[in-house]
């Protein structure tokens, strides 16, 4: 589910103090949703990282009571004393931790208690964790802990994430950018081995290095350790011909003709306008593209045909086709 959705749904479910386990790729903004609730709602939350504890951390450190000779349990000082009426104990993280310390947490979210510690009535349980296939270093989650909660998985969405950008101010042209680059706003490969991929958390790194105005020597160089270098390329390539470059939903809407000069911008332009379409696209966006192509240098209109044909969508049936084949099939190959 796209994140405001999931953000409604932990609204919903931490009303009724139901746990939830959100899952997701690396730097989705998972704990970012849930602390923005939190926020919202004007209400305490504390992240826990079960990852850095020993099984015995949650239960509390046993000590000798003299009044009545019995051993008790000194609750853990991170867990929740009451002082604040309500809150979310966000557990973030929490198939990285051992299994013996998930194990020690099936109480706690069950039952809402653990050893002589109760969770507050106004508190609920959030969870946040990694996929198995996202290349961390987790443990998969035994079936009587990954029973106890809801289920939901946060994938990353273009247009929830360009509101929340707008609203926080980031860079004019990294919102440009993920508007003509849509692929680029999540850029994770498993096979991958590159430290640096794209995220919506390396975003904001982006944006903090444009903000800090390094040396032009220095761009490329730090936002590829953010992003990766051929994405940064592409990112400082686009901000060279930005003010240069058409609006591509009025091309997709057949609105507008115009073309730009440079041979950058034409390179920037038939990328992002081939990323843009899919085999889900419409009929009329198609022969949209299709008819703007038609006033491209011949060799950048083939460029964004054979793309289109190597994803396998399919072009033969549209108005505009008879017409481009007859304009530039001397030119594919």
């Amino acid at each position: 589910m796209n994140p405001q959705n999931a953000k409604r749904a932990i609204e919903h479910l931490t009303k009724r103090k139901v746990p939830i386990f959100l899952w997701g790729p690396p730097g989705i903004g998972k704990s970012s949703i849930v602390s923005q609730i939190a926020k919202e709602q004007g209400i305490e939350c504390i992240d826990l990282r079960l990852s850095l504890l020993d099984p015995t951390d949650l239960r509390g450190i046993p000590f000798f009571k003299q009044e009545d000779n019995s051993a008790v349990w000194a609750p853990a000082s991170f867990l929740p004393d009451g002082s604040k009426e309500k809150g979310i104990l966000f557990l973030d993280e929490l198939n990285t931790a051992a299994p013996m310390v998930q194990a020690s947490a099936y109480q706690l979210i069950l039952d809402r208690k653990i050893g002589e510690y109760t969770l507050p009535e106004g508190w609920s349980i959030v969870a946040a964790g990694n996929r198995e296939s996202d290349r961390g270093v987790v443990f998969r989650m035994a079936s009587p802990l990954a029973n106890r909660f809801v289920h939901l998985e946060m994938q990353p969405c273009i247009e929830d994430w360009k509101i929340w950008a707008n609203k926080t101010n980031i860079n004019k042209t990294i919102i440009a950018f993920i508007s003509y680059r849509p692929d680029a706003l999540f850029a994770f490969n498993t096979q991958d081995e590159s430290k640096s991929f794209a995220t919506p958390r390396t975003w904001e790194y982006v944006n903090e290095i444009l903000e800090s105005k390094p040396d032009e020597d220095l761009l490329l160089t730090m936002i590829g350790g953010a992003i990766g270098e051929e994405l940064a390329a592409s990112f400082l390539g686009f901000k060279d011909v930005e003010s240069k470059l058409p609006n591509i939903e009025e091309i997709l809407e057949g609105k507008t003709e115009e073309v730009p000069e440079e041979t950058a911008a034409l390179h920037m332009l038939c990328t992002s306008l081939s990323m843009r379409v899919d085999e889900d696209s419409s009929a009329e966006t198609l022969d949209n593209l299709l008819k703007y192509t038609l006033n491209l240098p011949g060799e950048f209109a083939v460029m964004i045909i054979q793309d289109l044909r190597e994803r396998n969508i399919e072009l033969d049936y549209l108005k505009s086709w008879p017409l481009w084949i007859k304009n530039f099939n001397s030119l594919l190959h």
